[in-house]
């Protein structure tokens, strides 16, 4: 019951992280206009994400347009699109893989089959929390590389969005809820196994005929 449990705390787990990335990919501040001018005072604040860029008005407006075009973007916003496509995509069927070998489920009989599916919804989740820190750090490095190089003009340096800390928050879910699931299943795969069945040897009798005590 307990590694149930844990593997059930895996998989919400894992539920949260994949939950995070979509948020995370559809959020607009994955870089936010820095201030570090003399005049903090400013009119309005830019908010660049993987498919539009915002810009918030001191009064609270915000206007939001979509990028015309896909292949004009920079790399990273296109890796990070399509990476965190794949992932969300990947997670849903780690969902299902995973759920199907549950141990609170009866969708396939106990057994090391059993345990492999859930092994491998287990491994599916940690890829998804390797490719979403891919375009994540990604575009961290670029926002502390401009931020700190002085031919940047002020105006053009950017600071890390709320999207990036919700993404690698996204990631340690899914990893830890990833190694859990695994961790979980591998231990169950020997308690699952069929115990060996023993008979009694059978013991002719004087006369030549096997006792019926011998048999089951």
């Amino acid at each position: 019951m307990t590694s149930a449990a844990l593997e059930i705390l895996g998989l919400g787990l894992g539920i949260l992280g994949w939950v995070g990335v979509i948020l995370a990919c559809g959020l607009p501040m994955w870089e936010v206009s820095a201030f570090i001018d003399v005049n903090i005072v400013v009119a309005q604040t830019i908010w660049e994400g993987l498919w539009m860029n915002c810009v918030v008005q001191s009064t609270g407006q915000m206007q939001c347009k979509v990028y015309d075009s896909i292949l004009a973007l920079p790399a990273e916003v296109q890796a990070g699109r399509a990476l965190t496509v794949i992932v969300a995509l990947l997670g849903l069927v780690a969902l299902m893989v995973t759920v199907v070998g549950a141990q609170c489920t009866n969708c396939i009989r106990p057994g090391k089959v059993k345990s492999r599916i859930v092994i491998a919804g287990g491994a599916i989740y940690i890829l998804c929390g390797v490719l979403v820190l891919i375009p994540l750090c990604w575009f961290a490095n670029i926002v502390i590389s401009d931020f700190y190089d002085p031919t940047v003009p002020s105006s053009k340096k950017r600071e890390m969005g709320a999207a990036l800390y919700i993404g690698w928050a996204a990631t340690a879910l899914l990893l830890f809820g990833g190694c859990l699931i695994c961790c979980c299943s591998c231990s169950q795969r020997d308690e699952t196994s069929f115990p060996v069945k023993y008979s009694a040897p059978r013991r002719p009798t004087s006369n030549g005929e096997y006792d019926k005590k011998n048999y089951v």
